[in-house]
């Protein structure tokens, strides 16, 4: 990759976060002030994965053993992202939903102190999530 595709990459990046940033700051307090800084976003993050495709397809082809050696070691670093991102995905998921139920559940035990076995079914439930991401991560390390 040249140094100017570098560059080219860079302030495609740069201005996609300060001209929507500034046409916020700058535009008058309307609802129009949020539709362009939305727009200016959308148009610009979209514009940044053609830059980026484009970036992508357009380098030198390889040697077949070079590309092979290349994918497995790839392959790899993608089992060890897509085992990271279940975990992680999950838990942020299950936060989510314990944190409903569990306040939930506080409330509804307030008011009678029979409801506590259901409701700590439904915190369960959320908490499953988690362990259901963390199964997943060991099943994906397991094959690498």
């Amino acid at each position: 990759m040249t140094v100017t595709v570098k560059l080219l990459l860079i302030a495609a990046l740069m201005l996609s976060i300060v001209i929507p940033f500034g046409t916020f700051l700058l535009g008058e307090k309307s609802k129009k002030r949020y539709k362009r800084a939305v727009g200016a976003n959308v148009f610009f993050f979209f514009s940044s994965f053609v830059i980026a495709g484009i970036i992508m397809f357009s380098g030198v082809p390889v040697q077949a053993a070079d590309a092979a050696e290349a994918a497995a070691a790839s392959a790899t670093g993608f089992g060890y992202l897509a085992a990271a991102l279940s975990t992680g995905l999950s838990c942020v998921g299950g936060g989510i939903a314990v944190a409903s139920a569990a306040s939930a559940a506080l409330g509804a035990i307030s008011e009678d102190s029979s409801a506590l076995g259901k409701s700590l079914i439904f915190v369960g439930l959320a908490e499953g999530v988690c362990l259901y991401g963390l199964i997943i991560s060991f099943m994906i390390l397991g094959r690498l």
